[in-house]
């Protein structure tokens, strides 16, 4: 039976873990919260209180990468608050045990932040050139983790995380003067991601990156437009003289090389 150590047990290691246990697989999960530890074993995880950070790693790291063939990390960047943390740091710092474990294969859960807004067409040729911190850290990671030959890593690029509890509808209902009106969407939900990330396991497909966003890009201003209706919300306005920036990401490389069908194509 195949051992999968999630580094961060969130929004989506969580839900991830607990599908993962449904298929078979042991799993041993992390939290940097002790209360959520609780969480954690109620549903099977062998769980583990750990804290990276950029000089040192706190907890049982060792027993948690441990026999394990797999190890996802899906710890984002804390890049948004006023005390900005070094990201790759952190990552530098955990390699070490990664190698010591001698664990096989690693999923790091990325993001398209690795991409500028300039309007372009994205697939997994087009070179990153992030313009923000987020992306650019993330940008290094990537290449650390895919240039080691110790291990084999796979990339995946999510674009915006959506789920049942989780829509950014939410945050712009109602708010004015909201930029990007013609940008398209790139969003995915928590459901492809958690079957893209079982997907990419069960082919053993190591070595890669992978864009990760439903097949759908209608424009910001129509799409939350229609959706503010749907959930009866104050409709989100837009500046309607400006140019905007965007991106759209295509997912193609998922579809031909894993066979992967989006369950949530319109979102």
């Amino acid at each position: 039976m195949k051992q999968i150590s999630i580094l961060g047990c969130g929004w989506l290691g969580l839900p991830l873990a607990k599908s993962l246990l449904a298929k078979g697989y042991l799993v041993k999960g992390s939290t940097t919260s002790l209360e959520k530890m609780g969480v954690l074993d109620q549903v099977g995880i062998d769980a583990f209180q750990i804290e990276l950070s950029a000089t040192t790693m706190i907890g049982e790291v060792n027993s948690f990468l441990k026999n394990s063939e797999i190890l996802i990390i899906d710890i984002p960047p804390k890049l948004r608050s006023t005390s900005t943390e070094n990201f790759v740091a952190k990552i530098q710092t955990l390699i070490p045990f990664i190698e010591q474990a001698k664990i096989q294969k690693v999923i790091f859960v990325s993001s398209t932040s690795v991409f500028a807004d300039d309007n372009s067409i994205i697939t997994e040729e087009t070179t990153p050139n992030p313009d923000n911190e987020s992306g650019k850290q993330l940008w290094q990671v990537e290449q650390l983790l895919q240039y080691n030959k110790n291990f084999k890593s796979t990339n995946v690029r999510f674009g915006g995380l959506i789920g049942e509890d989780r829509h950014p509808i939410h945050f712009l209902a109602g708010r004015k003067e909201i930029e990007n009106r013609d940008a398209p969407i790139n969003l995915i939900h928590q459901t492809d991601c958690i079957a893209i990330l079982e997907q990419i396991i069960k082919a053993d497909c190591f070595g890669e990156t992978f864009n990760a966003v439903a097949p759908f890009h209608p424009t910001r201003k129509e799409y939350y437009t229609q959706k503010a209706v749907a959930l009866n919300l104050a409709l989100p306005e837009f500046i309607e003289n400006k140019i905007s920036l965007g991106k759209t990401i295509l997912s193609d490389k998922l579809v031909n090389i894993l066979g992967y069908e989006f369950q949530n194509k319109t979102l």
